[in-house]
């Protein structure tokens, strides 16, 4: 298995060098990516038999040590009104690793994203395959996020969408993509493309970016989503997410809030704050009775300052419940918890 996906990469990276001698700047194939590592410590002392610590958003996980991300390469390529692009991840900070509990130990290669397209005309291109979900602010990629740690939102909601979809541009302010999709994170469905989802993407004003997500079917539930942010001026930029989840048959759900906000101090240093509620639905346990859900506030303070494709993320982050899902060191439970995290991420 690993020997294989050596001999692919090899394959591929020969085969770009080929398309840049025979092409040169004609449609090469692209590739890019991002590596990272981290540091964090939990103020508690806490640590799980896996060596995990308090708080259970998806990556970065690991209590007091030295530990990685991934290793994320991305290819592309657009020839005339086709187009791919393929990704792949090696390491704990990919999608089959992302849920609530998830182990760090996730080493083995990863697909992000898989998929073609193609324009049928300049307004209107479908797309098949299996794409970084459409849902949320957040993204797998710590290249994508500001803050290194992820939000309850992100860890809760969809991280990827197999299946197909139209995205019709009406003009530079206002698209709208429907799509047929699998279950949520699976290659392939049994129950084949059960899920219905929709993006409406807006721009009221130059520098405010508006998008309604909605994405529902059986047995994965229904998630209605806003994501906007607004760059209010060259240095400062505010961001929200919002969304409401309902899992079927009183399985109970989410509802939450993240606020977003970063600034600009200079050309190389920026801070970023974000703020997040998130609640737990009601639900019926297996014997059928009702379990009340709970909310949990997290606030996080993160850095980047940048040398080149270099970035460098200190961050500090206190989490609050209204119940003890937290533990201290001797393992007795808490309503709180806190972390000091340093993160360095290389993109390419």
């Amino acid at each position: 298995m690993k020997i294989k996906t050596k001999l692919l990469f090899l394959a591929l990276l020969l085969a770009n060098t080929a398309l840049y001698a025979q092409d040169g700047e004609k449609n090469p194939l692209k590739i890019s990516g991002s590596v990272d590592t981290y540091y964090k410590y939990d103020f508690s002392g806490y640590e799980s038999e896996s060596g995990t610590s308090n708080i259970g958003t998806s990556f970065a996980d690991q209590q007091n040590s030295l530990s990685i991300g991934m290793i994320d390469l991305v290819m592309s390529q657009e020839l005339g009104k086709a187009s791919f692009v393929g990704e792949i991840a090696f390491g704990p900070r990919n999608a089959s690793s992302a849920g609530p509990g998830s182990s760090s130990g996730v080493l083995e290669p990863h697909i992000q994203n898989l998929y073609v397209s193609y324009a049928l005309t300049p307004e209107l291109s479908i797309t098949a395959g299996y794409m970084g979900t459409f849902v949320g602010y957040e993204v797998i990629s710590p290249t994508g996020n500001f803050n290194y740690s992820t939000s309850y939102l992100f860890t809760n909601g969809p991280f990827q969408n197999a299946g197909v979809k139209l995205d019709y541009s009406f003009s530079d302010r206002v698209s709208l993509m429907v799509g047929l999709f699998n279950d949520w994170n699976l290659y392939s469905d049994g129950n084949g493309m059960s899920d219905f989802g929709a993006q409406l993407y807006v721009v009221p004003v130059d520098g405010w970016d508006v998008y309604l997500n909605m994405i529902t079917g059986f047995p994965s539930g229904s998630e209605f989503d806003i994501t906007t942010g607004y760059q209010i001026t060259d240095d400062f930029y505010l961001g929200l997410n919002a969304a409401d989840y309902s899992a079927p048959n009183d399985g109970g759900g989410f509802s939450g809030a993240a606020l977003y906000a970063q600034y600009a101090l200079t050309d190389n240093f920026a801070l970023g704050f974000r703020g997040e509620s998130f609640s737990s639905k009601d639900y019926d346990d297996e014997s059928g009775a009702s379990v009340e859900g709970s909310t949990v506030n997290a606030f996080t303070i993160s850095g980047n300052l940048t040398a080149g494709p270099l970035t460098f993320i200190p961050e500090l982050r206190f989490d609050s419940g209204e119940e003890e899902i937290f533990f201290k060191e001797d393992m007795m439970p808490t309503k709180s918890a806190s972390q000091l995290l340093f993160a360095v991420v290389y993109a390419f």
